[in-house]
């Protein structure tokens, strides 16, 4: 797909945004009534960020999360990936001691693992109950998502780099998507806008995942107009 799946979204993305001016309501009411979505005009959002730092990595990464408790979040993100995998189990009990309660922390990898390295994370990972493990690797490897759900209870996340139906498709059918429990992330803004997203969603609902579990990638004001406006998680 390449960057014409951004390009296109780009524009799609403006028109939509455009008529809800023109018509003089949120952007997220037109896509509610669009679609015949009954929306609420509250979403919950977490605050993502937990990033490495030099020097004092983890003093600073608790003095991240400490200040976006702050500013009002209740549900938080970190990276993983970066560091070893002793590191990052230190990281994470140091995020785990400001957030306090694990289902309310996620952690990402970005997509730097293959199969074995996904695993051992994720048998390391399994007693702190965290609310989700993010593209633990390539995005259409989708092998490993299938072999990383068979050891791994907590709930998975990827998606934020497919682009089109056909790769969501292919994420159902061979993934190990588990219904009521993992999470789909595609990102309305990189996959060709709203009309491709909401065919993903319908792809999703046919196959039996509920739009509950459609957490779009993206900290866009769009993405969370269309989260609203489609009922999404």
């Amino acid at each position: 797909h390449g960057d014409r799946a951004h390009a296109v979204a780009a524009l799609e993305l403006a028109l939509w945004d455009l008529n809800a001016k023109l018509a003089g309501v949120p952007a997220w009411k037109l896509i509610a009534d669009t679609y015949g979505i009954a929306a609420s005009e509250r979403m919950p959002v977490y605050a993502a960020g937990g990033y490495y730092y030099p020097g004092d990595s983890l003093g600073r990464l608790k003095d991240e999360m400490r200040s976006y408790g702050d500013m009002g979040y209740t549900s938080f993100k970190m990276k993983i990936g970066g560091a070893s995998l002793a590191e990052d189990m230190a990281r994470i009990e140091a995020a785990l001691s400001v957030v306090g309660d694990a289902n309310r922390l996620a952690v990402d990898a970005n997509g730097r693992f293959d199969t074995p390295t996904a695993v051992a994370y994720g048998k390391a990972m399994a007693g702190y109950g965290l609310r989700w493990y993010e593209e633990p690797g390539d995005p259409l490897d989708y092998r490993l998502m299938a072999d990383l759900a068979e050891v791994y209870d907590r709930p998975l996340a990827t998606g934020e780099n497919l682009f089109s139906v056909r790769d969501v498709d292919n994420l159902i059918r061979h993934a190990g998507m588990r219904k009521g429990r993992d999470l789909f992330q595609m990102d309305p803004a990189l996959s060709y806008g709203l009309g491709e997203f909401a065919r993903m969603l319908k792809a999703m609902e046919a196959a039996g995942y509920g739009r509950a579990q459609l957490f779009p990638h993206g900290g866009h004001m769009i993405a969370l107009h269309i989260v609203v406006g489609l009922g999404l998680g």
